[in-house]
This record gives structure tokens, C-alpha cells and sequence, in this order.
């Protein structure tokens, strides 16, 4: 029983860490990185399709991205969908291909980029801390109604605990590098 609930704590944790990493994959840096890219959708056919399913992807150089769409009719829709995004990107295309330059960023954009960083890896500590108290929750009601010792409760409390600051850790260690990339010039 105590498994189960060490489990799903440990599941709830890995899947906060999976969305920071995530979050973090679509911040700007300074050079050219595909993962910006992942929540343009266009239009194709009268649905809404992620950009990665009706282009192919490409980074030129540290500073372009190449978008090379399965069909020209998509060229203006795609470089209007970009254009659209809070990316801050100014695509054009050449009648086959839609180039993306990836512009400088200034050193105060960096240091805004970086308070996001640590404002969504501080919000996955939270979902951390919140899943701890379920879990440690689960751990009191299963001892109340006599399906564990108290011992076992605390040992429980514990290992939910070394859970914690391991995925902590993680958080600060995904954040750190992230921070690293943004900065580096």
C-alpha cells in the first residue's frame, strides 16, 4: 500500500519535471532552436496543425531556421502563423522555403528570460510540494484506518520527503542550465 502511494507521488513528480523541461525548451535563447517553434499551429485543410506536421524543420545556423512546408500553398500561412506568435520573429520566404532569423537578445530580454525560468521551475517546486502533501495525506489516512503502523506512517513521511529534494534538486539543476543558455552570449 505504502508502494502505491510512493508511486504516484514519484509519477506526479516525474510528470512536473517532464512540463518544466518542456517550458524550458520553448524559452528564447540566443541562438536558433527548433523547440520555439513547437505551439505555431497552422491552418491545413480547415484544421489546426502543429507546424512540425506539415513542414519540415530545419536549423540553417545558430541564427536561422529554415521551414521547408510539404506544400507551396502553405508558404504565406506558415510565415503569417509565425509573424502572428509572441516569438518576436520576422520569417519571410522565398517562394520554396520560409526562413526564420533568429535575432540577438538584448541583456535585459536575457534577464527577463531567466526570471521566467526560475518563476516556472519555482512552480513546479510548488506542484512538487503539493503532490508531497497529498501523498503524505494518503499516508495519515492509511494509518488511521489501521493499514499501517505509525512507524511505518513516519518512515513513509521520510522517504516522500528524500523523494522531494531529489526533484528539487532536478528542478534546480534544469533551471541552472537554462539560465547558462540564455545568458551565454
Amino acid at each position: 500500500m505504502m508502494d502505491d502511494v510512493f508511486e504516484m507521488f514519484t509519477d506526479a513528480c516525474e510528470s512536473s519535471l517532464r512540463a518544466l523541461a518542456s517550458d524550458l525548451s520553448k524559452l528564447r535563447t540566443g541562438r536558433a532552436n527548433l523547440g520555439m517553434l513547437n505551439d505555431i499551429r497552422v491552418e491545413y485543410y480547415g484544421q489546426m496543425a502543429p507546424l512540425n506536421q506539415v513542414a519540415t524543420l530545419k536549423v540553417a545556423d545558430a541564427r536561422l531556421i529554415t521551414i521547408q512546408p510539404w506544400e507551396r500553398a502553405l508558404l504565406s500561412v506558415i510565415e503569417r502563423a509565425i509573424g502572428a506568435s509572441d516569438l518576436g520573429f520576422n520569417p519571410s520566404n522565398d517562394g520554396t522555403i520560409v526562413r526564420v532569423p533568429v535575432p540577438a537578445l538584448t541583456g535585459e530580454r536575457r534577464q527577463d528570460l531567466v526570471k521566467l525560468a526560475r518563476r516556472g521551475g519555482e512552480d513546479h517546486k510548488v506542484s512538487i510540494r503539493n503532490a508531497r502533501r497529498d501523498a503524505n495525506d494518503m499516508l495519515k489516512s492509511l494509518q488511521k484506518d489501521n493499514d499501517i503502523t505509525e512507524d511505518d506512517m513516519h518512515r513513509g513521511f521520510t522517504k516522500i520527503d528524500q523523494i522531494t529534494a531529489q526533484f528539487s534538486a532536478k528542478i534546480d539543476e534544469l533551471v541552472s542550465r537554462k539560465e547558462t543558455e540564455i545568458l551565454e552570449v
